[in-house]
């Protein structure tokens, strides 16, 4: 069986709704895009990692400290600056990490790209993780995207209201949270480009609701990470107390 060829790409905006210029602030004496971008690479799992970009001061910054950067133009979606990045690079799998994610870890890595090593049909288009949830208040939270799967993991919907939705308490009732880290097989990835956003997805403002509406199967893979997302400037606080660095 060939070989599958699996490359990373870290999606970075500089102009962030809620938090501008966030993944230029430092963690320390680096810059939180490239605490990201040296930890995947640390990860071993990818023949190449690339930040794809539409700001020079990011693609600078990843260039300056020995990285690999692709130019893109604006993009409304972290999967369509992917696409373009990867359009004429030779690669099976195509694994998104957020570029505010400087906590992520090997093993959810590797959990992602062995769904594919063992997906001989080739039907699953791309792979996910959630975790689990327990807190009344993180569940009802409209800003954790939560997912409901069926008996093989495969993902029925996504949803920022509380699904299932409670009608009866029940100890049974699992709330899952979808972590946004994806990967893709590259051909579902530029298929997903060129298709149109339905009403679903523009309902909820969840990008990957766009392949459920397609009939494109989504893997999910069950994970107790908890990294530190930069959505905001109290999350920045919250990595630095992590790595026990004092504010500059």
């Amino acid at each position: 069986m060939q070989q599958m060829k699996i490359i990373a790409v870290i999606p970075a905006r500089y102009e962030a709704t809620r938090f501008p210029g966030k993944l230029m602030e430092m963690l320390g004496n680096k810059t939180v895009i490239s605490t990201t971008y040296e930890n995947v690479v640390k990860t071993k799992l990818f023949d190449d990692v690339f930040v794809a970009t539409d700001s020079q001061i990011i693609l600078k910054e990843i260039e300056k400290n020995g990285g690999k950067a692709v130019f893109t133009k604006h993009h409304e979606t972290g999967s369509d600056r992917i696409a373009e990045a990867i359009k004429n690079i030779d690669c099976d799998i195509v694994v998104n990490v957020q570029g505010d994610e400087p906590f992520l870890n090997k093993k959810p890595l590797k959990e992602l790209i062995s769904v594919f090593k063992s997906d001989k049909k080739k039907e699953i288009s791309l792979a996910s993780l959630k975790t689990k949830m327990f807190d009344v208040k993180e569940i009802s939270d409209p800003n954790n995207v939560k997912v409901i799967t069926d008996e093989q993991n495969f993902a029925l919907y996504f949803s920022r209201s509380v699904i299932p939705y409670p009608r009866e308490i029940s100890k049974a009732t699992e709330y899952f949270k979808h972590i946004g880290v994806y990967a893709f097989r590259k051909e579902a990835l530029l298929k997903f480009t060129n298709l149109e956003m339905r009403p679903l997805e523009i309902s909820e403002k969840i990008e990957c609701i766009r392949y459920l509406e397609y009939g494109m199967k989504i893997k999910m893979v069950e994970t107790d990470f908890v990294g530190v997302g930069i959505d905001v400037p109290e999350d920045l606080e919250k990595a630095r107390a992590l790595l026990n660095i004092k504010k500059p």
